[in-house]
């Protein structure tokens, strides 16, 4: 009988670790995940939208010319506060090729008085539908994308940050892609605020 016990007890060992040396099978939503096409290191899609007075803006058109920076945002009071910044990033990089492109997902009579509320000083399009969050792969508000002379994404910044440290770093980015020095937008915005008071 003691024989027959410790046969049995070997040959369940044996099986539990033949068992648990197989290789498990793949849970299929984990071999069916696509990679994002939009994301850093890959090519801009192709996107087009018209400006408020109806004309087309191309991005391929506007990275053949040099970087862009495409925001995708709205009129809340978070993307409100970051508006300074933002701005002050297209003042600090024009001269150096950067574009800056604002998509406002609200109708067009509230982005209308918007931006002359805000004054608002680079190119800017209205796109209450959201088509432009299905392009960029995103749902997050908002989100940057800077993409570099050619089409390549080099940044994708995605979220509110009120205190301007995304907005800064992005700032960097912007200054490495124009081969300029980085300028502190969460500085100057935060000076010009305080000079206000």
């Amino acid at each position: 009988m003691i024989r027959f016990v410790s046969l049995a007890c070997a040959l369940l060992v044996t099986l539990n670790v033949a068992v648990a040396d197989e290789p498990q099978p793949v849970a299929k939503e984990a071999a069916t995940v696509e990679a994002k096409k939009v994301d850093i290191g890959t090519q801009a899609p192709e996107f087009k939208i018209k400006d408020a007075d109806g004309k087309e803006i191309n991005l391929a058109e506007l990275t053949a010319k040099g970087p862009v920076l495409v925001r995708l945002t709205c009129g809340c009071s978070g993307c409100d506060k970051e508006l300074a910044y933002f701005q002050e990033i297209h003042d600090a990089y024009k001269g150096k090729g950067l574009t800056s492109l604002a998509i406002f997902r609200e109708p067009d009579s509230k982005v209308a008085s918007y931006v002359q509320e805000k004054k608002l000083n680079m190119l800017y399009a209205v796109d209450s539908k959201g088509d432009a969050w299905k392009v960029f792969e995103t749902k997050t508000m908002p989100t940057n994308f800077l993409i570099e002379k050619g089409g390549k994404i080099v940044s994708v910044a995605a979220g509110c940050d009120t205190s301007g440290l995304l907005a800064k770093k992005l700032s960097e980015k912007v200054a490495k892609t124009v081969n300029a020095d980085a300028v502190d937008v969460q500085k100057k915005v935060v000076d010009a605020n305080s000079a206000k008071k």
